[in-house]
Parts: C-alpha cells; structure tokens; sequence
C-alpha cells in the first residue's frame, strides 16, 4: 500500500521578503522623509506628518531599494531618492483627495478633512518642492530627468481621469493609458533609478523600468477592483468612492459593455452623478458580481504582474529577485 500525500498549504503571496530585504535601508529613508518634511510653519510638518505617519505599503521607495539589492549597489544614494519618490507619491495623495473630497485616507479621515482644501494642496506643494531638492542634492541629471518626467506623465494621467469622469463611453485602453500615467510612471521611475545610481547599463535600466511600470497597472488595477469587493476597514477608504465620483474603472467598464440594455441605463444614470444612494451602490456591486468583472480585472492585473516577474528575468536568482517576484504575486493576490 502505497503512502498517501498529503499535499502542502499553499503559501500567500506575502510583502514580507522585500520588507525584509529592504528594512535597514527603509530606516534610513524614513530619517530623511521625518528631517525633511520638516519646516519653522508648524502647519507643515502637522499636516505632512498626518498622512506619512498614517502607515501605507511604501511600496514606490520600497521599489527604490529593493533594485538597489537586486543589482548590489553599495552605496547610499538611493536613500534620498527613495525619500524623493514618496515625497513625489504624497503629494499627489494630498493632492487626489481634495480633487476627490475624499473622507478617508489610510483608514483615518483624510488630511483635507482635518486641514482644510488650501493648507492640503499647499502642503503638497511643498512635498513636492522637497522632492526636487533631494533630486538637486544627489546630483544626477539623469535622476533628475527620470523623475521630472514620471512626475509631469502623473499630473497628465490625473487630469485625463478628471476628463474621463462621468463618461460612460470610456473605453478600456483609455482607462489602461490613464493607470499607466497616474500610477505606473512612479512604479516605473522609482524602479529605474536604481539601475541609475550603480551606473548599470541600459538593459537592466530598462528591465528595472518594466518591472515597476507593470507591477504598478497590476497594482492599480487590483486597487479599482477593491473598491468594489471590499469593505471600508480593509480598503483604509470608504467603499464605493469610485462609483460616487463616476470613476470609470476597469469593473465598470466590463460590466457595463456585458450588461444588458436595462443595465446599461443604470450605469449611464450612476456615472452621470444622478444614482448614488447605497442602495444604487449595491446594485452596481451586484451588477459588477454577476457579470464577474472583479475576477476579470484580477485576471487582467495577473497579465501585467506576470510581464513584471518576466522583466526580472535577465538578473540571477537571488533572495532580491525572489523578494520582488513574490512583490508582485502579492499585488494582485492582496485584499486591502
């Protein structure tokens, strides 16, 4: 009689490898984040310090130093332009949620709640002022290109998501050309710069460059799912926030080109601002159930997660690269 086997648990997808490979370095951004967000308008720091202190994945700066691990760079450069990026990310956070009149951010409610509208965007301002001057300090112009650039392509990706607004005919590349702008240019620079700093050479640049842009639609597209099969406590903001906005993310794109005639009229109706009760809600997140567009958009984000894994593949298998793949599996595996 043959044993029987008894098959493994399968593990998750967890952050903790690249927490891990990245901890000591991320203290050392955190001290420059904490030194520089600093300023004699006791305003500043309060509201800054609201939102940074409010935890976040840190995933762009996490970028940042994980491909400085990758790549065996021995320096300490990165560290300040890890700090730059998420200075760059929060800004545009602050930014979003007076765009958005967001209530809650992070699970708490949102700096422009506590703070006001103006002292928000002029704080992000300032986050951005401070991201320049890290990127100044270290020198690089090449640095200095790449994010410039990443932060120009994400106020252009922001503005074309303001346009796209309330417009049910948004077509799926469309949305596709706004994730990648808003959110996979960050991924994307803060990947690279990495490769930049060792003086690595063009294909690992762009390798490095692959890696984040489409671990960030992956990440982007899994965030849009959320916002349909979560609830308030695990997503950190209120459910339904893109539906109340007339979002057109990829969920209800599906839904709304498979749906039938009836349907179609709920979502015009919806996207056009003139059915947003929690009941309207919840009858988009049956809608959007029975036609499996959360699934779909998952399976979509596995796409792009998988070319990330592949973009790695031109490096040798280290705990760095096996830290970054299981990154990636997590992004589209996570529920929060």
């Amino acid at each position: 009689m043959s044993a029987q086997v008894i098959p493994l648990p399968r593990k998750e997808p967890s952050l903790a490898p690249i927490l891990s490979l990245t901890a000591t370095a991320m203290n050392a951004v955190n001290a420059v984040i904490l030194d520089r967000m600093q300023s004699e308008i006791p305003l500043i720091p309060a509201l800054a310090g609201h939102l940074i202190s409010g935890g976040g994945k840190r995933m762009r700066p996490m970028l940042t130093l994980a491909g400085a691990e990758l790549i065996g760079y021995q320096g300490t450069r990165h560290h300040k332009l890890a700090a730059a990026v998420e200075f760059i990310h929060t800004a545009t956070l602050l930014h979003d949620d007076v765009v958005d009149g967001s209530d809650m951010r992070r699970g708490k409610a949102a700096a422009n709640i506590i703070f006001g509208n103006p002292a928000t965007v002029l704080v992000g301002d300032f986050l951005f002022t401070r991201s320049f001057e890290l990127m100044v300090e270290d020198g690089s112009l090449k640095v200095l290109k790449i994010l410039s650039n990443a932060s120009s392509v994400i106020s252009e990706g922001e503005v074309d998501q303001l346009t796209a607004q309330r417009q049910i005919e948004t077509s799926e590349e469309r949305y596709l050309s706004i994730i990648s702008s808003k959110t996979a240019a960050l991924f994307a620079a803060a990947s690279r710069i990495a490769a930049v700093v060792a003086e690595r050479g063009e294909a690992e640049e762009q390798a490095l460059d692959d890696y984040g842009r489409n671990l960030g639609i992956a990440f982007q597209l899994v965030d849009d799912a959320l916002d349909y099969s979560s609830d308030t406590a695990e997503m950190g903001k209120d459910r339904g926030d893109d539906f109340r906005e007339g979002k057109m993310t990829l969920p209800v794109i599906l839904a709304y080109a498979r749906g039938t005639e009836e349907e179609r009229n709920f979502w015009r109706a919806a996207i056009a601002g003139h059915r947003t009760s929690d009941a309207d809600l919840a009858h988009a997140v049956e809608l959007i159930q029975s036609h499996d567009a959360v699934n779909a958009t998952r399976e979509r984000a596995r796409h792009f997660a998988q070319r990330a894994i592949d973009a790695l593949s031109i490096f040798p298998a280290t705990k760095a690269r096996e830290a970054m793949v299981e990154a990636a599996q997590f992004a589209v595996s996570r529920g929060y």
